[in-house]
Parts: structure tokens; sequence; C-alpha cells
């Protein structure tokens, strides 16, 4: 790691390279890392005690298992005052851990972060080639790898020094020993430094079947894979504190028992799952579920080709996977390169059936596009990704702008507003590296979490610290971009200009007139037409332009003042429209309170039970809302209150009778948790209604 130079930049290295540390105590708990610093004014290693040059390396933290110790080392790191020689410091390394593993057989690699601008010193024989051509031939003996990082910050100017140093690291990864990246910004670094290296396992091996006469070797490896949050584990504080041995380990056991026999448990071989089918539930037992399946053969085929623009890329679903011919073999590879070329030029892709593992449940259908490789050493290979099924494709269709009118379609200058905002918001601007590239930008959401873990660790009552300034520019636009850019944003406010909405309610005109006589409604309009004589004949004012339109809102939108009220028409619905507007915390209250005046006054006033029924579904909407809104003591009480008042009454106790007829009761503890009415007690309640009436 380089330290020259290391006033902001080894604040940036350290928020990147703890978290690697921090991951490795969750993933790699085993795993043997030293911290090697070059570039210092003080020279420490082995190197230099016992054959002398390799000055300005710093051993900072030895070999050895992740700990705390292996955080704090790279928490203080010292700033560089010399040149930083990254071949001495990749010597350095090397030889610490051939010392360390010997011909242990170990997954051994090299970490290199530098900027690489400085000027490497002249070996002592042959040329600096020479010299990365002898650590390349140590490093294959030994199975070693090397991650190279350069870091060099946007605005850098490229020297002689610096493309001599490139050239170098580029050979290590033309000898297959490393692979290089170049990043440009703190967010970039923290997403290269690859905190968990996911070993390559295939999915399949076999045959691409092209036809039964025609098939290639091939293996197929995921591409990409949602990176998910750990299993978090339970913990039990039941142990005592001073027991060292405890596990805190937390058993979960299941048992099933029947509705009918609460206290008998049922055995797994007395068990069977049953499927919704209607209002019925359909039995299926293990063996014939297994007989029921689709068993199909393992193998890839190819079903034929299609237009690459005839597969949206919408289609695309689940992760990505890669078909590269079966190493070692030749023909194979002549083979898929011929097909992947083929398609590249006439611009097709195929249509694949996989079946990956024998007697899979499932069988994928997806797309296969060529990717014609780059780089010498590396074969051509395939993107295969799924497709959907008929049942899987969600199809809303939306209108195009150009149908709509011209007056709801953005003129020129809010056009070319919108069009600068894009340009100014652009990730990959001329002359530099495109930002945010998904290789080099890490999940902020488990990056935070693991920062947290690691800060829990050893404060148990922290809060969440604030997010990293790396991880915000993940989340949020560059703060620098936009303070340069404020007068084109300002521009863009301007060009589109927002008005205020006001809110309506649903138009109710056609439930005044379904409820209003022919008589009521000639009326009605007699005295609009005499309201608009007489206008006519005062003075005219000057009016508002917007005065006739706000009117015609208001009749066809009335103000939501007045919904706080249930009428004669619609009482329920009038009570659903309350429980439905929510303006504040009290509405749902308001309209519960209004529900129950309402009802009590049509019990009062009922004529030997000329309102029954329409008193009966206020009580069963009611009682549902209560339910629903978790308020079951007030409907309770308020029948409980209403009977102990009226049970004295002949007619009302018939209601009381109507509504046991029709189940509608106190609401139980079955229905809502917070009620303390059992059933027992709410079916005894009306119980007492007919013995009082007898």
């Amino acid at each position: 790691m380089s330290a020259r130079r290391c006033t902001g930049r080894c604040r940036r290295l350290r928020t990147s390279a703890r978290p690697s540390c921090a991951r490795k105590l969750v993933f790699h708990r085993s795993d043997e890392v030293g911290v090697v610093l070059f570039g210092t004014k003080e020279t420490h290693n082995d190197l230099a005690r016992e054959l002398g040059g390799y000055k300005h390396v710093l051993v900072k933290h030895d070999i050895k298992v992740v700990d705390e110790e292996t955080k704090d080392a790279l928490e203080n790191l010292p700033r560089g005052t010399a040149p930083g020689d990254f071949l001495d410091a990749i010597v350095v390394g090397l030889d610490m851990l051939i010392k360390r593993f010997g011909d242990t057989k170990a997954k051994q690699r090299l970490c290199l972060i530098t900027d690489a601008q400085h000027l490497l010193r002249d070996p002592p024989q042959g040329t600096k080639e020479d010299q990365v051509d002898t650590i390349a031939d140590q490093m294959k003996k030994h199975d070693i790898k090397m991650d190279c990082i350069v870091f060099r910050e946007s605005g850098v100017q490229h020297n002689s020094v610096m493309d001599e140093n490139d050239r170098l690291l580029y050979h290590f990864r033309d000898r297959s020993v490393a692979k290089v990246v170049q990043v440009d910004t703190p967010t970039a670094l923290l997403g290269a430094l690859k905190t968990r290296n996911v070993l390559p396992v295939t999915i399949f091996r076999g045959d691409l079947e092209v036809s039964s006469t025609f098939k290639i070797k091939v293996w197929a490896y995921k591409k990409t894979s949602e990176e998910k949050f750990p299993t978090l584990k339970k913990y039990s504080d039941k142990a005592p504190p001073s027991d060292q041995f405890a596990s805190h380990e937390v058993k979960v056991d299941y048992e099933y028992k029947s509705i009918l026999e609460p206290d008998t448990v049922i055995p797994p071989d007395q068990r069977i799952k049953g499927y919704l089918y209607g209002p019925q539930v359909v039995p299926i037992s293990s063996a014939e579920w297994e007989a029921v399946k689709f068993k199909p053969e393992k193998g890839v085929k190819l079903l034929g080709f299609a237009d690459r623009s005839s597969i949206p890329r919408s289609y695309f679903m689940k992760d990505v996977n890669s078909f590269v011919p079966e190493p070692g073999n030749t023909k194979a590879m002549v083979a898929v390169s011929a097909l992947a070329r083929a398609m590249q030029e006439m611009n097709k892709v195929a249509i694949l059936r996989c079946v990956w593992r024998q007697n899979q449940a499932n069988v994928a259908f997806g797309v296969l596009t060529p990717n014609i490789s780059s780089v010498n050493n590396v074969p051509d290979s395939f993107y295969f990704n799924i497709l959907p099924f008929a049942e899987d494709i969600r199809d809303f269709p939306f209108r195009s702008f150009s149908s709509l009118p011209p007056s709801s379609q953005p003129t020129e200058e809010q056009q070319e507003a919108a069009d600068n905002l894009v340009k100014m918001l652009d990730l990959a601007p001329p002359g530099r590296e495109e930002i945010l590239r998904p290789d080099f930008t890490p999940n902020p959401m488990l990056e935070r979490f693991y920062s947290y873990l690691d800060l829990k660790s050893k404060q148990p009552d922290a809060n969440p610290p604030p997010l990293d300034s790396c991880l915000r520019r993940i989340t949020e636009p560059d703060p620098d971009v936009i303070n340069y850019r404020v007068p084109l944003i300002q521009n863009l406010g301007k060009s589109f200009e927002l008005k205020e909405n006001p809110k309506r309610k649903k138009a109710r005109t056609q439930e005044r007139l379904a409820y209003t006589d022919p008589d009521d409604q000639a009326k009605s309009s007699e005295n609009n037409a005499e309201k608009a004589t007489a206008a006519d004949g005062q003075a005219k004012k000057p009016e508002d332009p917007y005065a006739e339109k706000a009117r015609a809102i208001e009749v066809m939108f009335p103000s939501t003042e007045k919904v706080g009220k249930i009428g004669d028409v619609n009482p329920v619905k009038d009570f659903e429209a309350m429980l439905a507007e929510r303006s504040s915390s009290i509405w749902v209250q308001k309209a519960i309170e209004e529900m129950k005046k309402y009802t009590t006054n049509l019990v009062e006033n009922s004529l030997q039970g000329d309102y029954y029924e329409k008193a009966l579904k206020c009580f069963v909407a009611l009682r549902k809302a209560c339910i629903i809104e978790q308020e079951p003591e007030e409907y309770n009480q308020f029948v409980t209150k209403l009977y102990e008042r009226l049970k004295k009454v002949d007619d009302v106790v018939k209601f009381f009778q109507l509504l046991s007829s029709k189940n509608v009761l106190l609401i139980c503890k079955e229905e809502a948790p917070d009620s303390d009415v059992t059933e027992e007690m709410a079916r005894s309640f009306f119980l007492k209604t007919e013995i009082s009436s007898e």
C-alpha cells in the first residue's frame, strides 16, 4: 500500500481498507492478513536486514489471523515522505508469504494499492521487465495471485514515468498472475477492494446440443448474483453472564396440533398438505406430488435463433449466467468461437431450453447472447439470460406523449431544460471514466451494515453513524456537480411552473339527482333562472376569468368540509367515505362517533320497527369498521350502554333479537385481540335480551 503524500489519501485508503478486514471477521475468520507500506520514511522489513536495499518499505503488520489489531494497523497509517517503489513492496510481500506458508496449498493473494506515479529504481541486473518476469515466475511457482488497484484522482496529468509504471503492471497481467484495475474516486476504490471473493462454481457441465449430431462441450457459471444480507442468528440471553461456555443458541421446535383436540400432537406420518381449490381444500400426499412433478432430463438444447432486436432487455429475468467452452478442449473453443462470431455478424441470439440438474423441477427458457473476447488468451463465450413465460409477463400499456394534445406536451424551452439536466448528470462525461461502474460500486446498504456491525462489536450501545461520504455519492447526486450547476437547475424550475392543485372530492351530482324528485328539480331550475334574471338586471362587476370554472368545480366536487356528516340517503356509504378520508389523526374516531349517534337516533325513533333494517346495516358497518380499526371496545361499550338504557322498551328488545338472529354479536377476542369479551360472553349477552323479553 502506497503511503506517499498520505494527507487526504490515507484517510480514503483507511476508509476503504477497514471494511475489508471487518468483512473477513464475518466471512473468513481464519484468514491471515499482513500489511506492508511503501514510500515511508522508515525502513523495516526482513529483506532490508538480510540483503540490504528495499528502502522505504515498512512491514506495518506481520501475517497472522485477522483480528482487531489488523484493523488498528489500518487505522493509523503514517504519512509517506519518500517516493514509493511498488516492485520492492511486491517482493517484500512475496517473501513474507513464502516464508509464512512455504509449499502449503493455501489460497495466497497480494493486494497492491498504489498511484504508480514515482520513478522505480533500476535493478542491479537486467531491466525492469526482466525483474517483473522473475517475480511472476516466483508467483506462479507458489500459486500466488495479485490484485493491483491503481488509484489516481481525476485531473492528474500523465507523464512518461506513469506510462512506464502502467506498462510494468499490465505485464504482470499478461503473465496471468495479476488483475489490474484503475479507479479515480474513493467510491470506486471502496468497490475495487473485493472484500469477499466468491469461488466460481459451475451450475452446468455438459453438451450444448445444437442438433442430434452437433454438440459442444460447455461449462456454465453464474455471471451475476444478488448478494444477500448475512443470515442473522437467534441469540439467547438466558444464560448467566458468568458462564463463559454458554453457547447462547436458540433451538426452535414446531408441534402440530388438531383444532378439535388441542392437546394432541399430530406426528409427521399423519400430516398431509392441502391446496385450496375454490371453497374446498384438496389434500395431496408427498407421493402423489412426486408423481405429478415434471422430471426432465438434464441438458441444454438450442431451439432456434432470433433477431437481437426481437428480445427486449425488459424481458431479462433473475441472474446472468456465462457459457464458456470446456477448459482445455480446443475443439469446443473453436466451435463456440465460430458460433458466437456468426451470431455477432448476423445480429442474432439463440433461444435455449436448459435443465441444469437431473430431475430438476423447473425448466429454464432463455436467450444466449454472444460475448466476443478482446483479450488474446481469453476465449469467446456466451451470456445467458432467463426469459419469462406468458404467466410471468406484466404488460401495462401506457399512452404515448405524441397522442396528447399540444397543450399537454413540453415546449421547446422545457425540452431544452430537460436535455440540459440529463447532460449535467451524465455518469460518463467525455474525457473521463464512467462514474458508478457496477464493477466498482459497492452496495451501500451492505457496506453500512458491516460498518455498523464493526462499531457495535466495540460499543454495544452505539447509535448508527451518519452515512459515509463515499457511500453518499452512491445514494445521492454528486454535490460538487449540483453546486456547480445551480443556474441550470434554477432554469429548469422556471421552465416548469408549478401551480397548486386543490384537493377535490368525487362528484356526487348523480347521487343527488337519483334521490331528487322531478318536481324538486323543476323548482330548483326555476329558482336558478330567477336568480340569473335578477343578476342580469344589476350592474356587472369585473369578474375573475377563473371564477366560472371554480364554481363548476365546486358543484362537481363539493368541499371536504361537507363530508363530515352521515346523511339519510346512504348512511353506510357516507360512513365509509368518512373512514377513507383520514385527513387527520382523529378522523376515524369522528366517523365512529357520528355513526353511533346516527344509529342511536334510528333505534330510538323507529316507529314499530320501520327503521330496523337500516339500523341493522349501520350496526354491521360499524362493527366491521371497529374490527378493522382495532377499536373493539368502542363497539362493545356502545352496544352495552344502548341496551342498558333501552332494555325496558319492548320494540328495542325486538331489535336486539334481530341482531342476535343475524349473528351481529359483540366483538370477541377471536376477532380482535384487544377485546375483553370472549365468544361465550358475546353470545350470552343477546341471550339475556331474549330472557328479559319473555
